[in-house]
């Protein structure tokens, strides 16, 4: 609904997928070369930068420069790359060499699919790639609908968004091609004063989504801060897309909270990835022309399925954390009344004090239950139709009141038959073990050792070993993503980085072995008994019945 109204603001996150490093990745690159040139090493030696030891190792090596921003400091980028590369001409080639032959991801093409509806204007960008660009051609057909603004030639910007001649993308510091490049320190301070007041000045007048931007550079920030004094500043909101467990970083989280001071809407939205959370969008929109999106899905999509590996040769290459989802309840029961959102539902539910599981939709309250119990919950509301709801395919493909319904029920019987307990957390339900000392988790103590316990200087804060899952469709199916997690009961504002930096601790080491046989293990506990779960056990009703694999999805080979 507000999509027109709402501007983008594209950092390196935005095309990682497109092959081009992110700010992170080329951090340890920028150690890793300080470290080699340096002491004059192997490049070898330290190839593994994913690799916490060697990590550490140049870390250290860093840290005795005594003069270079700690690790997560906002200036840690620029000061390495002005380090490495002192001429900014080396630093062209660099950024040059980086972006040569990358080709834009499903998220550019979706968003120039949404320029090319009307659904977005105006694209502001901290990268010096030609993603947007790229895209807007593959879907528009022409390289001349996009006007496309650098540090050289900011006065096209302006008069571009005054005149309003849509879509506009704007390169906050610069183009690989430009004169003028900014990515360090300084050159970043001394941000194009005219781009800069153009930003403001377009936040008097549109929303703002921020998606793979870490927020690392004053100079963008600056004028974000500056913007939120402006009298009516993001008429249609400011929402940070945020990757990843943790926050974001201070400088965004002030930012956010004096927005919210200032009355404008603000919001931290946890996503997957900048690809997945334009795929999202774009499955919502009935009315828009995915031609060139379905086209690129069809070139990718080069994959077969593969016989189960057998014997001590032809095992998978990769395992995935994801297991299949073999059977799924087909109808539930629908139910027409008067009654609001998912929330009154819920109410309504807890007023009644029976045991259904329901979500609303656009048909009316989708619901798992015994027919008495649910008639009870809703009666006061006015039942006018009682009836059953097929599932629709098309339907359990994103992130809809179907699938919310399907997962929510799934989870409910993973914890009444697998001996789990529920802890919900943001778009992850996360479960770990109801009586840890039981021996059912004897193997499971054997991987990781003490399954639970309480973080030492919080004693209010107690953990179990666990898992986050998620439900997800992928290759025509549902599957059930699991991954291995810490567990906190307890956690308050005031001990959250706390609850995190023990959650990394405990899982920083974890490398291919454990991982896999962690996967294995819950994999095989969830799908015990042939996989069969339900619900809630009814007779009457309807009752969500599941059937798991206990087998993970795998990549390898096969053939020629």
């Amino acid at each position: 609904m507000r999509s027109p109204k709402l501007m983008w603001l594209l950092g390196a996150g935005a095309s990682a997928s497109a092959g081009l490093p992110t700010a992170a990745d080329m951090i340890w690159q920028f150690k890793q070369e300080l470290f080699v040139s340096q002491r004059k090493v192997s490049r070898q030696s330290v190839a593994d930068l994913s690799n916490p030891a060697i990590q550490a190792q140049l870390q250290t090596y860093i840290d005795s420069f005594g003069q270079l921003p700690s690790t997560g400091d906002p200036d840690e980028y620029a000061a390495l790359f002005e380090e490495v590369y002192p001429s900014e001409a080396d630093r062209r080639v660099y950024i040059h060499s980086k972006v040569a032959g990358a080709k834009p991801s499903y998220g550019h093409l979706a968003l120039a699919t949404l320029m090319h509806a009307k659904r977005t204007r105006l694209v502001w960008t901290t990268n010096f790639d030609a993603m947007v660009a790229d895209a807007c051609a593959k879907v528009y057909g022409t390289t001349g609908s996009l006007m496309s603004v650098d540090l050289d030639v900011p006065e096209l910007g302006e008069q571009a968004i005054r005149e309003e001649r849509w879509p506009v993308e704007v390169k906050l510091h610069g183009d690989f091609h430009s004169r003028r490049l900014k990515n360090t320190a300084e050159e970043l301070r001394h941000q194009d004063a005219r781009l800069r007041n153009i930003l403001i000045d377009s936040c008097s007048r549109f929303g703002l989504v921020v998606a793979g931007y870490s927020g690392r550079d004053d100079s963008v920030m600056d004028a974000l801060d500056e913007a939120t004094q402006q009298p009516g500043a993001f008429p249609s909101g400011l929402f940070w897309l945020h990757h990843g467990e943790g926050l974001p970083l201070p400088r965004v989280r002030k930012l956010l909270a004096k927005a919210d001071e200032k009355g404008i809407e603000v919001g931290i939205v946890s996503i997957d990835s900048f690809d997945e959370v334009l795929r999202d969008l774009i499955r919502q929109i009935d009315d828009i022309d995915t031609t060139t999106l379905d086209a690129f899905a069809s070139e990718r999509r080069h994959w077969s399925a593969a016989p189960r590996p057998t014997g001590k040769r032809g095992w998978p290459v990769v395992r995935f954390n994801a297991v299949p989802v073999t059977g799924v309840p087909s109808v539930c029961r629908c139910v027409v009344c008067d009654i609001g959102g998912t929330a009154e539902v819920r109410e309504a539910i807890e007023r009644a004090g029976v045991d259904v599981i329901a979500v609303r939709s656009q048909a009316g309250v989708l619901a798992f239950g015994a027919d008495a119990d649910v008639r009870t919950a809703f009666e006061p509301n006015g039942i006018t139709d009682f009836d059953l709801h097929t599932f629709e395919t098309k339907r359990q493909r994103y992130e809809s009141s179907e699938r919310g319904l399907l997962r929510e029920a799934l989870t409910r019987a993973i914890a009444r038959q697998r001996g789990l307990e529920v802890v919900r957390r943001g778009r992850a339900d996360l479960l770990a073990p109801t009586d840890p000392k039981s021996s059912t988790w004897t193997k499971l103590e054997k991987l990781v050792g003490t399954l639970t316990g309480t973080v030492a200087g919080s004693p209010e804060l107690h953990w179990r070993e666990g898992i986050g899952i998620r439900l997800d469709w992928a290759g025509d199916r549902l599957w059930l993503l699991i991954e291995p997690r810490t567990v906190f009961d307890g956690i308050t504002q005031e001990n959250k980085m706390i609850s995190a930096d023990f959650g990394r601790e405990r899982s920083v080491r974890r490398y291919n072995k454990q991982l896999n046989d962690l996967v294995e293990f819950w994999s095989r506990h969830l799908g015990q008994n042939k996989g069969n779960l339900r619900t809630l056990d009814i007779g009457d009703g309807i009752d969500a019945i599941y059937r798991l694999s206990p087998i993970t999805g795998f990549s390898r080979r096969v053939g020629a």
